[in-house]
């Protein structure tokens, strides 16, 4: 499986914006690249289950979950194996560790996904 690796957490004020990264490195999964994985984030708050925020499939198509949607962005660059998150008007709900993770399909299931990251903390104080 490919290596993810998030960058770009800390802490923000209530209202704020952060941006997280992943960046795919190492053997892609047999017969997927990068560029023909759908990327996704995941967050997982204190005492809580993880749980699905957003994925970008291979033609750049989105699904956000409505908790984030119109607040937070995903983007890839396949040129160089990168996906971020723009998260703006962030509130303290969204404090979490957050995931990324590849997929060979679009999907909101975490079982669907095969290779993930070590998890970036994200904290919004209020």
């Amino acid at each position: 499986h490919a290596q993810l690796v998030e960058s770009g957490g800390g802490l923000v004020q209530a209202g704020g914006s952060l941006r997280v990264s992943c960046e795919a490195s190492g053997r892609p999964t047999s017969g997927r690249t990068f560029r023909t994985s759908t990327m996704g984030w995941f967050r997982q708050a204190p005492g809580k289950e993880r749980e699905f925020v957003v994925w970008i499939n291979r033609n750049s198509d989105t699904l956000y979950a409505d908790s984030v949607k119109g607040r937070f962005t995903i983007s890839r660059d396949n040129a160089k194996s990168t996906v971020d998150l723009q998260m703006n008007n962030l509130e303290p709900e969204d404090t979490a560790v957050y995931y990324c993770a590849a997929a060979p399909f679009a999907s909101r299931r975490e079982r669907d996904y095969d290779s993930w990251g070590q998890g970036t903390q994200v904290t919004v104080s209020s």
